[in-house]
């Protein structure tokens, strides 16, 4: 794989973001003090849908006092911590709700006590930021909000780590911020202090944020203190262009000198159990555009040299070095992996003599990837891995390496000197994806999913990794799906491709429940004629029976032969997405947000004409979609011909006359994403004051609170559904902690 842009892996729109987290707050703000009764609730038991893993964890931490424990961190997912008892990964900010912690800037486990773990949180530059501690593990934490600027889901968030305990104090803290310099705490993260006399002070312009490298790691040596003494010997690496990229410190940070390396960007900076100081330094920022770097050693008095694999640059020099790690059981043991090293594939190198010689270990690799098969989703063998820069020797089993990829993290248990190496997916638990739409069709597989840079799905099983069928044609973000409602086998997508690959097509038809594709194309339309169907921003609708289709191209098209043959849809303006009635085939609905209409039609999409919608406001504009990846605010009820269910601004709207009249279905909820059930109607919204998951049975006059404070997912919803097979099953797509199924837990 070879990511141009990826979405968690994926490279989160900064604007979405922004929108996200301003809409949380507002809302937050907006409701009413002292309501007079909590609302309510039913309990109901959360479960991810097994893709495993999925997006870019930029780095691994293993504990260096216990054996077993390790952590790891995502750039818009939260953080996990390695449970060994029970042998999974364990999320541990699914209780959290505001949507920038989820972006894990650095991690750092106590290294004398197993129970404390620190993290830096903030998603980008304009979010909010905070240093987060805990003294059980994750379980629960204490929030400090910090002034320093953080960049979880940034470019260069693979770097680090830029937080840092003192081994010989451990209540000493240090943070190499992205904008803002070097900070220091004494007293367990609970407060921070600017580190004055660092060289590198950040931006010169209050308030001016942008994304930039800063302070990279952040290396402290332990062999320069002892027990209540702090290290006097502190490293730091930056990512800023200058003339100088690494400093050290021998009197605890007080004061700073200049160390000599070569003309890069210092990215990740590990000191072993000697004092040695190993850096991996790199062009640029990464994870993507690093054109080559270099692998130094540092002796504790400064003294480097440049330890490179010589094979590296003998095959060109491509790409850097993001990942570094230490043996804490075999001095002078270290490996290093590659990033972007494109034309001969990203490896891992390990060298057991001090960097004098090295092996690599790429070419002797083997990959099972059978508990994840959704690795095969860009359909070609698993390979090595892309934008790796999460690499970590276990301290108490130096043949234990794990590293981390834009997709997945990989382990092995036997790294040795010759013959084959096994490396299998690391990922039980992890779920780290973004979910851009979803449908659980009345018939077939219960739920199709479309996902950002993993394409999309058919799950059969809900607890098990799919394969990929979202193959031919292959669009790496599904942006809308929809199934013929009388005959779910037929389903339809549209996409967009971020990967520099030819393609014809961003749309495919299914005849048998998505497991296999047709690609469709529409004819070039406009003066000059233009292919308006190859990005991905047009959604496509098929009828009840399967046998008509509708695109929401610029002239909006019409087939009913499966795609051979096009017509233009009469009384449709452009780029309105046209919404198939479920029950009747020859009915399609849609909105003119322009002009305030509500369109019928009752010919198959021949024409459409304006109903009365009587009941609605006025202005219809809230109504319209925002960009490719919004979903639908109409939707039409699977069971029911002419029952259809609106979302204007906050407010929900059903009608059972086909639009000619709606009433409103909200209730005292301000709502934000739904989706029709069996019986019920789910929403994202916010009521007496709670912004979370909803449920309504009596056609949205009453909701009930479906999740709960330990399910909150950092409020990064974007999409909802309920399955129209099963009363009270609920489906939640998030923007970076995967997809969740919900049952009422009385049902069970």
């Amino acid at each position: 794989m070879i990511p141009l842009r990826r979405t968690g892996g994926r490279l989160a729109s900064t604007r979405r973001l922004r929108i996200v987290a301003t809409t949380a707050l507002l809302l937050a703000s907006l409701a009413t003090p002292g309501s007079a009764r909590a609302p309510d609730a039913v309990a109901y038991r959360w479960t991810n849908v097994t893709v495993g893993a999925g997006g870019y964890a930029p780095n691994i931490v293993f504990s260096a006092v216990e054996r077993g424990l390790a952590y790891l961190r995502t750039d818009m997912g939260g953080a996990y911590r390695w449970d060994e008892k029970i042998a999974r990964w364990v999320p541990l900010q699914d209780g959290n709700a505001v949507p920038s912690y989820m972006g894990i800037e650095s991690i750092a486990p106590d290294p004398r006590d197993p129970d404390v773990v620190y993290m830096a949180a903030g998603v980008g530059a304009s979010q909010p930021a905070a240093i987060l501690r805990s003294a059980d593990r994750g379980r629960s934490w204490r929030i400090t909000p910090v002034p320093f600027a953080m960049g979880g889901n940034e470019d260069g968030r693979g770097l680090g780590e830029r937080l840092a305990i003192d081994p010989n104090a451990t209540r000493r803290l240090f943070f190499g911020s992205r904008h803002d310099g070097l900070w220091r705490s004494d007293d367990a993260g609970a407060t921070w202090a600017k580190v004055a006399r660092f060289p590198v002070a950040g931006l010169a312009r209050p308030g001016f944020r942008r994304t930039h490298g800063g302070i990279a790691f952040v290396a402290i040596d332990p062999t320069s203190g002892g027990a209540g003494r702090p290290s006097r010997r502190v490293w730091a690496g930056v990512a800023d262009p200058g003339a100088t990229h690494l400093y050290r410190s021998d009197d605890a940070g007080e004061t700073w000198i200049a160390v000599t390396g070569p003309a890069l960007l210092a990215a990740k900076g590990v000191v072993d159990p000697r004092g040695v100081l190993w850096v991996g330094y790199a062009s640029g920022l990464g994870p993507s555009g690093i054109a080559t770097g270099a692998v130094w050693r540092y002796d504790r008095d400064g003294t480097g040299r440049d330890v490179t694999p010589a094979a590296w640059r003998d095959t060109g020099a491509e790409g850097a070095f993001l990942g570094v790690a230490v043996s804490a059981m075999s001095p002078g043991t270290v490996a290093v992996s590659t990033v972007d090293r494109y034309k001969h594939r990203d490896s891992l190198w390990i060298s057991r003599d001090d960097g004098r010689s090295w092996d690599d270990v790429g070419p002797r690799s083997r990959r099972d990837v059978s508990a994840t098969p959704f690795l095969l989703h860009e359909g070609k063998g698993a390979d090595f891995g892309h934008w790796i820069s999460g690499l970590a020797i276990d301290p108490f089993d130096p043949g234990h390496v794990a590293y981390t990829t834009g997709a997945t993290v990989y382990a092995t248990r036997a790294l040795t000197r010759s013959g084959a190496v096994d490396w299998a997916p690391w990922t039980r638990g992890i779920e780290q994806t973004a979910i851009i739409t979803l449908a659980s069709p009345t018939g077939g597989a219960p739920l199709i999913s479309g996902f950002g840079d993993l394409a999309g799905f058919v799950h059969d099983d809900l607890d098990r990794s799919p394969r990929p069928t979202f193959v031919d044609p292959y669009m790496s973000n599904t942006n809308t799906i929809d199934y013929a409602g009388m005959a779910p086998n037929v389903v339809v997508r549209s996409g967009s491709l971020y990967l520099d690959r030819p393609r014809d097509a961003s749309m495919g038809r299914s005849e048998d429940g998505g497991r296999t594709w047709t690609e469709i194309t529409v004819p070039a339309m406009g003066n000059p004629p233009r292919r308006e169907d190859l990005n991905g921003d047009w959604p496509i609708t098929v009828s009840a029976d399967g046998t008509t289709m509708v695109v929401a191209t610029p002239v909006p098209q019409v087939s009913r032969d499966a795609g051979r043959h096009w017509s233009i849809v009469a009384g449709l303006p452009g780029k309105i997405r046209a919404v198939a009635d479920k029950r009747d085939p020859r009915v399609f609905y849609a909105v003119d947000v322009l002009h305030g209409r509500v369109l019928v039609s009752r010919d198959a999409a021949a024409s459409f004409s304006v109903v009365a919608a009587r009941g609605l406001p006025a202005d219809l504009k809230p109504v319209g979609r925002q960009g490719r990846e919004a979903q639908s605010s109409l939707v039409a009820d699977p069971d029911r011909t002419g029952t259809l269910w609106l979302l204007a601004g906050e407010r929900l709207f059903r009608s059972i006359d086909g639009g000619a009249n709606f009433a409103p279905a909200h209730g005292e909820l301000r709502v934000e994403l739904f989706g029709l059930g069996r019986n019920g109607v789910f929403a994202i919204g916010t009521l007496a004051g709670v912004r979370g998951g909803w449920r309504s049975v009596d056609q949205g006059r009453s909701w009930a609170r479906i999740d709960d404070d330990a399910h909150r997912w950092g409020g990064r919803y974007r999409v909802i559904s309920g399955d129209p097979r099963r009363e009270g099953r609920v489906y939640i797509g998030t923007d970076g902690r995967g997809l969740f199924y919900g049952d009422p837990i009385a049902a069970r």
